[in-house]
């Protein structure tokens, strides 16, 4: 049988469903079946055998993986059946993942326009500047006239726009290199250290690796579990080699004495207010609560900060061209006026 991926918004939506039909009390391979016939033919034959490989004991996040689904779903199901609040984390997870992916969406149709204008106007301004400007400028320095603003302002792009070009290709080679050869071969709790650095995208990628930790922990103790025993579930869960190793190096400082807050704050990685949402749950006894407060507060403010990139993206954009049309436009027009004065 030909594996047909399944795209982001098909798990997410897929697991939303099954969520809901849990949280009515359906058994998961009940669950499964009534999916199934709501999907094309080609997605019935994959949980066909989903539900084979669940009856012969194999877990749903690995008949999951099996399918190709993201890493962070099967995250969320591999705790979900770890605490037993299998419904809530799912729901949970999908609706993450369908806000995630409805904005990946959005930032694309916000580019599309103006990338298509980027190309039109490009093609214009190699027109201007290579056949028609330099027309003009030998004309007005038969004329003994100087070039106005726009014209000079014209020529700056064409001087300066290769500079750039070469420089965003010369980084971007440093930046593979570096990958391959640096990046790469350090722990994985390094990279997500320096990831964090890059501006912009660094904080949002706090506010997710805060989130998915911090809602996780959350269902966990409200299972009933320690701290210590939820680091361990953390650890066995390959699938997820950061957050493995994220539990086995906080697990290796509580044995050393250290209290979990200081060593949350060691984190670059974490929001800083982190540390001290978990000192504040502690004190109070009611960890597992401020946790999952925190998380829905992470994922509001991601939201936020996402809305808030993508409407600054497309003015910048329009100022860059409309700056250039002008020049390009006034370029040639001032001269015309220039030379009908002189008639």
């Amino acid at each position: 049988m030909k594996r047909h991926k399944w795209t982001v918004d098909e798990q997410a939506k897929f697991l939303k469903r099954i969520g809901e039909l849990l949280a009515r009390g359906y058994p998961i391979a009940e669950a499964i079946e009534s999916i199934s016939l709501h999907l094309p033919k080609n997605r019935k034959e994959e949980l066909y055998k989903c539900l084979v490989d669940l009856k012969n004991g194999g877990s749903f996040h690995d008949v999951l993986g099996n399918l190709g689904f993201h890493k962070d779903l099967i995250g969320y199901v591999y705790f979900a059946e770890q605490h037993g609040s299998f419904a809530e984390a799912i729901l949970e997870g999908s609706s993450l993942a369908l806000v995630k992916e409805n904005d990946r969406r959005k930032l694309i149709k916000l580019l599309q326009y103006p990338a298509l204008l980027i190309f039109i106007t490009g093609l214009l301004f190699v027109f201007v500047q290579k056949s028609l400007l330099p027309k003009f400028t030998s004309l007005f320095q038969s004329m003994g006239l100087e070039a106005n603003f726009f014209m000079k302002l014209l020529y700056s792009f064409d001087t300066y726009f290769p500079i750039i070009g070469g420089t965003f290709v010369l980084i971007t080679a440093i930046a593979v290199l570096y990958y391959a050869f640096v990046f790469r071969k350090v722990s994985i709790l390094h990279q997500r250290s320096q990831l964090v650095r890059i501006p912009i995208v660094g904080s949002l990628l706090k506010l997710l690796f805060t989130q998915y930790f911090s809602v996780q922990l959350s269902f966990l103790l409200a299972s009933g579990i320690s701290v210590f025993e939820a680091l361990q579930l953390f650890e066995k869960n390959l699938r997820q080699p950061f957050y493995s190793q994220l539990g086995m190096e906080i697990k290796k400082k509580l044995l050393t004495g250290e209290k979990l807050e200081f060593i949350l704050a060691s984190f670059p990685f974490f929001e800083k207010e982190f540390p001290m949402i978990i000192k504040h749950g502690q004190e109070n006894g009611k960890l597992e609560q401020e946790l999952l407060f925190f998380s829905q507060h992470c994922v509001v403010n991601m939201e936020e900060k996402i809305e808030k990139s993508l409407k600054m993206i497309q003015p910048v954009l329009y100022l860059f061209i409309g700056l250039l049309v002008v020049s390009m436009y006034l370029a040639i027009l001032l001269p015309m006026f220039n030379l009908l004065d002189g008639i």
